[in-house]
């Protein structure tokens, strides 16, 4: 009878156990936490610069806040993709381009988007000749060449005309090239008189300079709505303490360009907390030289340069084996990008070097702007550098100078050799080859490279009017070959974006440019 008695208690027991664990089970796997509450639980993430400079950048804040949006973003394949714009077409000139309009969307303060606000936008943007930006400088006639006028054709719809044929119009405008804010957001300077207002699944409601930035889900979004409710961003320039605040769950994860150094990324995986999200990086890294001096004023002595760096050694040794090791000026990212191997023999290296010294003597100069410093191991790429210049006979020095010191020396040509990224500010090949091999080139003048090819000036010019995109692919790669032998700049390695965060947040998804913020969740 006792027996039965403690048998029976048993299964009660059994049974209460059962029950009292079953009920403590939230959603998510969390123990006592509802969808809605984690919905309301605030997400600490950080990175290594302000992603919100404020109303005198010519953007407010980058693109990874998904607060503004664009009129055609960056799709599958890095292809232009319809966002605030339904679709496009153009005559068979390609002067003249229809944009049909997204209906049904309010910018954040209200504001209806449509032609009108379009038009007012143009119109900001046409008064915008180099408007600086941390992000991507602003020249309206770059993104825009021979721009005639815009016209609003509906309500819905407004064409664009162009006095020559500009067949890559929708590349160029993809992302940074037609961001769409309210038009009650700026005024005639160009300059934003409010928090920039855009239309995209997150609010900018709070920010202090340098200090941090507070998104809030745009709950009227038309699109896919975020999991989050509130998203703060800290501003936190030291690598460091950024790792430190991740390992110590002050933060849950980290954004932006060189949001984690490769090292310490590997560090902080090693601990099960953690994981990492990984994609292709808009971002290049390259190693430019004075071409308007002795002795990289010689294009025997840049090949030399090219042939004494191993590319494969140096992104395994410093960069954890992520990026892709390349001599092609064309980031990886562009739909019109291709493979070219690098190229290293250090006996010929040196066989042109002997060319072009001779009997001279020079110490060579390396300059790294100190802001790199926090984003990436630039100190010992510029050691490794120094080793590759002692190893084929020539001395150097290496000079961390703040980014203002920087290019003024890169632009009064005061130095032999620096250190530096480029990122593809939009889809159009030709931005980054009219910059670097132009001869009357932008970066070209800017940073000293003394790069001068008539050929490359005959592509470019012909670039510019082609309209089949059969013909603007050959000549795209013509010049991509080009690069890789008559060398303007030297490219190391393009990136990838590394999105190392805690495990206790689900779908941390690393993008070309940042992660994707709209999908991220608590688990």
């Amino acid at each position: 009878m006792f027996r039965e008695r403690k048998s029976i208690l048993m299964i009660i027991i059994t049974g209460l156990i059962l029950v009292l664990s079953l009920s403590g089970c939230g959603s998510n796997g969390t123990n006592d936490v509802s969808a809605a509450e984690l919905y309301e639980k605030e997400l600490v993430l950080a990175g290594p610069r302000d992603v919100a400079p404020g109303p005198e950048d010519a953007f407010y804040m980058s693109s990874i806040l998904y607060v503004w949006e664009p009129l055609v973003a960056i799709g599958p394949g890095q292809q232009p993709t319809p966002k605030l714009a339904t679709g496009w077409e153009s005559n068979d000139e390609k002067t003249e381009w229809t944009f049909d309009l997204k209906q049904g969307v309010t910018f954040h303060d209200g504001v209806p988007f449509n032609a009108d606000a379009v038009m007012a936008n143009y119109e900001r943007y046409s008064n915008m000749h180099g408007k600086r930006s941390s992000f991507y400088t602003f020249h309206f006639t770059a993104v825009y060449p021979n721009f005639e006028s815009i016209e609003k054709t509906g309500e819905y719809q407004v064409k664009m005309t162009f006095s020559e044929p500009f067949a890559l119009l929708p590349y160029n405008m993809a992302n940074f090239g037609s961001a769409m804010y309210s038009p009650d957001s700026f005024d005639e300077t160009t300059d934003f008189v409010t928090i920039a207002q855009g239309t995209g699944p997150f609010k900018l409601v709070e920010h202090e300079r340098n200090e941090y930035v507070l998104l809030e889900a745009n709950e009227d979004y038309y699109g896919e709505k975020a999991k989050i409710k509130n998203i703060r961003i800290r501003i936190i320039p030291d690598p460091q303490t950024r790792f430190s605040a991740l390992q110590a769950e002050e933060i849950m994860g980290v954004l932006d360009l060189g949001s984690l150094t490769p090292e310490l990324t590997k560090q902080l995986l090693e601990d099960d907390r953690f994981d990492l999200s990984y994609d292709k990086s808009t971002i290049s890294h390259y190693v430019s030289t004075n071409g308007t001096r002795f002795p990289f004023n010689d294009p025997r002595m840049k090949t030399a340069l090219s042939l004494a760096i191993d590319r494969e050694l140096l992104v395994n040794e410093f960069y954890n084996g992520y990026p892709e090791p390349t001599i092609n000026i064309l980031n990886y990212a562009s739909p019109f990008a291709k493979t070219i191997q690098p190229v290293y023999d250090l006996e010929r290296a040196e066989e042109l070097v002997e060319e072009v010294i001779g009997d001279e003597n020079p110490v060579l100069e390396i300059i790294v702007p100190s802001w790199a410093l926090d984003r990436y191991p630039y100190k010992e790429q510029a050691e490794y550098i120094q080793s590759v210049l002692t190893g084929i006979g020539l001395q150097s020095t290496i000079s961390v100078v703040d980014g203002a010191a920087f290019r003024e020396l890169q632009s009064q040509g005061e130095f032999d050799i620096s250190l530096h990224i480029q990122g593809l500010p939009d889809l159009n090949p030709m931005t980054i080859f009219n910059r670097f091999m132009y001869s009357q080139g932008s970066t070209n003048i800017a940073y000293s490279l003394g790069f001068s090819n008539e050929r490359v000036d005959e592509l470019l010019e012909l670039l510019a009017v082609e309209t089949d995109l059969e013909r603007i692919k050959e000549m795209v790669d013509e010049l991509q070959d080009i690069s890789a032998e008559d060398i303007s700049t030297h490219p190391m390695f393009h990136d990838v974006t590394l999105a190392p965060h805690n495990k206790a947040v689900a779908n941390y998804n690393a993008t070309v440019y940042g992660v994707d913020l709209t999908g991220v969740s608590w688990r």
